[in-house]
């Protein structure tokens, strides 16, 4: 799944992706598992990378509404490369 956003700007990369069925809570514990420590509530820092995290309800269909859990990276373009695909890959085993 293509980011919701990216950009490269001065040598820093920043990528934001969309996450449904992860909570705020885990997509936390998943950054620490990756390197990370967490600054303060939707915060995680790692090294080369930042995350920030932000949720939104999106329409699923005419009716449903889900949760979908924001995680938006900035910094050194090889780290942010590296951590994001480590994060999509645990995020998308996540409820198995």
């Amino acid at each position: 799944m293509p980011p919701l956003d990216r950009s490269e700007t001065d040598g820093e990369l920043r990528v934001t992706h969309g996450f449904r069925g992860v909570t705020p809570e885990q997509a936390i514990r998943y950054l620490e598992a990756l390197g990370g420590e967490q600054v303060d509530d939707r915060t995680v820092e790692g090294p080369g990378w930042t995350a920030t995290l932000s949720t939104t309800v999106v329409p699923v269909g005419p009716s449903y509404r889900l949760t979908e859990v924001r995680v938006a990276w900035a910094g050194e373009p090889a780290a942010v490369e590296a951590v994001v695909l480590r994060f999509r890959l645990k995020a998308f085993r996540a409820p198995g």
